[in-house]
């Protein structure tokens, strides 16, 4: 079944709509530039903005000219069997059974390395290199910590891997 893009356009732009109304109820946090709201705001801009432009159907054009000089590289489309075992179909259920091990897990370990398991399995499983996987691992939890604690400030579990800060 394909919806046209007016249709999914018009979706995430009334999701935009909704996302900055459920963020600008939210309320403000005494002695803070930065409240809660901000984040689903600036989200629900940019949700409506990208849903305009697609139920408009702007950058349709890139595509249509993108996959003429395919068709012109390559010759025309053929049908490819499909290559992935059944078993990848079960990647679908990784980032639900992830966030099932964070909400177990985090306490316990604490976020940077339950972060860093979350982020290596993801990006084995959705066919990273090795090495990338492993950078990514040990470099994004503590971005991401870092983030959170100086300019959030929310405090995330330590656990075993406590950092500095």
């Amino acid at each position: 079944m394909r919806l046209s893009d007016r249709i999914t356009g018009s979706f995430v732009a009334v999701l935009g709509v909704l996302a900055t109304y459920g963020g600008s109820q939210l309320p403000p946090v005494p002695g803070q530039d930065v409240g809660p709201s901000a984040f689903p705001i600036v989200i629900g801009i940019g949700l409506v903005l990208c849903g305009a432009m697609i139920a408009l159907g702007i950058g349709h054009s890139f595509e249509e000219e993108a996959e003429a000089d395919l068709a012109a590289v390559e010759g025309p489309p053929q049908r490819a069997q499909p290559v992935d075992p059944p078993i990848h179909k079960l990647r679908a259920l990784l980032p639900p059974g992830l966030l099932l091990f964070y909400v177990y897990a985090a306490d316990r370990l604490g976020f940077v390395p339950t972060a860093a398991i979350m982020i290596f399995a993801a990006s084995v499983a959705f066919g990273a290199r090795l090495r990338v996987a492993l950078s990514l691992a040990i470099l994004a939890p503590v971005a991401i910590h870092l983030v959170f604690y100086k300019l959030l400030r929310v405090p995330l579990p330590p656990g075993l891997l406590p950092m500095p800060w």
